[in-house]
């Protein structure tokens, strides 16, 4: 029997479900697990340990073991994307207009126009020592985990819950799976259509793993008048501009599909397939602008 449990957390609706007799103590703890998370990763709490670390102004850091294993799967995401998916664009996020929580900006921003940068930060700009957990970020380079902290939140909520049955977390739309349900069938999981919400394009058989979509359909706005979004291309500093509306990805892991999804979004529907074709251990569903539905080959898999 599935028991389960909706709130609100990293300003998204989370939806967890454990395959259990009867409802888990941990399920009741789920809110609090994500605050406490969101403690050490938010952006948009002034006191997190993300904005403090930020704020250290070229001073090294000694970190908790939350933000160094989100560290670490934002820096594996960086190789896989080959610097397409990378925490280091919190300045290019702001200067697109992304400066406050999203149900806080206005239909319409202003200010001074983001300025293309014209070369990808990287990682390897800062100095990280994982013996000793100590991070060091030069004075110009401020991290945002927008784009792996959903999921890892997800992941470990997953794995904690998987103590009494199989478990799904959702971040809206990052979604862990630890097992098939108790009678050995997958969870189900739709891949909603971005042009009629309530509707969805298909269904997804998981039985262990991640899926994650990754849009510009839901989080947009104007910024001078000009439409904007929060996936940044670090190729140039600004909303990627893309035939791609939305990229659905599955992977082993949730942070794995997160990063894929995004690259997938940000190159574009023909490099996108090629990036795929030479990437076989991944699954994705495209959504393009004029409507037209794209596929992997081997996402009949999952069908």
């Amino acid at each position: 029997m599935l028991q389960k449990t909706e709130f609100r957390a990293m300003g998204c609706r989370i939806f967890a479900a454990v395959d259990s007799p009867s409802p888990p103590d941990p399920l009741e703890q789920l809110p609090c697990w994500f605050d406490g998370w969101e403690d050490h990763l938010s952006r948009f709490r002034p006191d997190s340990e993300l904005n403090r670390i930020n704020r250290a102004n070229g001073v090294p850091v000694q970190v908790s073991p939350v933000f160094a294993d989100v560290l670490e799967h934002a820096i594996a995401a960086e190789a896989l994307s080959d610097g397409l998916v990378t925490p280091v664009l919190l300045d290019a996020l702001v200067s697109a207009g992304y400066d406050r929580s999203f149900n806080l900006i206005p239909d319409n921003s202003f200010g001074a126009q983001p300025a293309q940068i014209g070369f990808i930060p990287r990682l390897a700009e800062i100095d990280w020592d994982p013996t000793t957990s100590t991070l060091w970020l030069p004075p110009d380079v401020h991290l945002d985990f927008g784009g792996v902290a959903k999921g890892w939140a997800a992941d470990q909520a997953a794995k904690r819950l998987s103590a009494f049955g199989a478990a799904l977390v959702d971040g809206q739309g990052d979604i862990a799976v630890t097992a098939p349900c108790s009678d050995g069938s997958p969870w189900q999981i739709g891949v909603a259509n971005p042009f009629e919400p309530d509707e969805n394009i298909l269904l997804l058989n998981i039985e262990k793993g991640g899926v994650a979509t990754s849009g510009r359909d839901h989080r947009t706005w104007l910024r001078n008048g000009i439409p904007a979004h929060h996936i940044i291309d670090p190729r140039t500093g600004l909303p990627a501009e893309t035939d791609v509306l939305t990229a659905t990805a599955i992977a082993s892991s949730v942070m794995q599909a997160e990063a894929v999804a995004k690259t997938l979004l940000i190159l574009g529907s023909e490099n996108a397939l090629f990036w795929l074709e030479s990437h076989p251990e991944f699954a994705a569903l495209l959504v393009l602008e004029d409507g037209q539905v794209q596929t992997s080959e081997n996402l009949e898999t999952y069908l």
